[in-house]
C-alpha cells in the first residue's frame, strides 16, 4: 500500500502546478511533448485541458489512447509523472463549463465550436520523485 505522504505530496504538487506536460504517441511511435493549461484536476485521477479539434494532440489521442501527464516543481526539485489515457471529448455541458468568453480567438463558435475539444486524462499510475527518491504507486478513484 502506497504511503499517504506521498500521495498527499503529489496532490499538492499538482494543486500549485499551473500547467502539465501532456505526453502522447505520434504515428511513428514516438513520444509527443506538450506543455498544456491545467484546467480542472480532480485528485491525482482525472485532468482536463482545452484544445483544438484540429491539434496535432488531438490527432495522436484518436489513434493512440496511452498517455502521461507530468507536473514539476523546479524550484523544489520534485516530480510527478502520471500514466494512464487520454480522450477527446465533446461533451456540451463540460465545455460550457470550462469556456471563457477571452477563448473566442481561438474558437469563434463560442463553447459549441466544432474546433474545441476537451481533453480527459484519467491516471492509472503514478510516480513521485524527490529528495532522490522515487516512489511508484496505482491511482486509486
Amino acid at each position: 500500500m502506497i504511503n499517504t505522504e506521498i500521495l498527499e505530496k503529489s496532490k499538492d504538487l499538482v494543486d500549485r502546478s499551473f500547467t502539465g506536460a501532456l505526453g502522447t504517441i505520434n504515428e511513428e511511435g514516438f513520444p509527443q511533448i506538450k506543455a498544456m493549461l491545467k484546467t480542472q484536476a480532480n485528485g491525482l485521477k482525472e485532468f482536463w485541458f482545452c484544445s483544438n479539434t484540429s491539434s496535432k494532440r488531438a490527432t495522436q489521442i484518436r489513434k493512440n489512447s496511452n498517455a502521461c501527464l507530468y507536473f514539476c516543481d523546479e524550484k523544489t526539485y520534485e516530480g510527478l509523472m502520471l500514466s494512464g489515457q487520454a480522450e477527446l471529448s465533446y461533451d456540451d455541458g463540460k465545455r460550457n463549463e470550462f469556456w471563457k468568453e477571452d477563448m473566442r480567438i481561438y474558437y469563434p463558435q463560442g463553447s459549441s465550436d466544432p474546433d474545441f475539444v476537451l481533453i480527459h486524462f484519467t491516471a492509472v499510475k503514478g510516480n513521485y520523485y524527490h529528495g532522490l527518491q522515487n516512489t511508484d504507486f496505482t491511482v486509486e478513484a
